[in-house]
């Protein structure tokens, strides 16, 4: 973890914060309460978590988009193709309840890893990019957990 720029990995699990925040109040049902009376239902449960996760899936797509023009050709041709993907996983696959879409989600967010995986190996990503996505990734399918369980 020493090679991840202090910066991208303090932003990347402050990143976390609301997922840990949703699995939190699904877990403890006074947490929850607060959050409901004081911040509203959209800020808690699995509404804050199924939500938050859309919008990280869409602004990753941004990402791998912006790791794709740095490749040419073919290359260039397929990156952006890919780079659209979790874009519209999470927008096809959010629906159907809270636990189907958390499943969805999870599923989204190993796509998501492979997908990191592959512009890596290309390259196109930094070097210490696999260590901060892995890190990243168990911990935000492991909030997804209780929604699942």
């Amino acid at each position: 973890m020493n090679d991840i720029p202090r910066s991208a990995l303090i932003l990347g699990l402050a990143g976390l914060i609301p997922f840990i925040w949703g699995a939190a109040t699904i877990i403890l049902p006074d947490l929850a309460l607060w959050g409901q009376m004081n911040l509203s239902g959209r800020f808690i449960g699995p509404y804050v978590q199924l939500f938050y996760g859309a919008v990280i899936l869409s602004f990753m797509s941004g990402v791998l988009w912006g790791f794709a023009t740095k490749a040419t050709g073919q290359i260039a041709t397929a990156s952006y193709i890919l780079s659209v993907i979790p874009a519209l996983w999470a927008f096809f696959m959010t629906g159907g309840g809270p636990t189907t879409a958390a499943v969805n989600m999870i599923v989204g967010f190993l796509g998501l890893l492979l997908l990191d995986w592959h512009f890596w190996r290309l390259g196109l990503a930094p070097p210490w990019w696999m260590h901060l996505r892995g890190l990243l990734t168990a911990i935000v399918i492991i909030t997804y957990l209780p929604l699942v369980f």
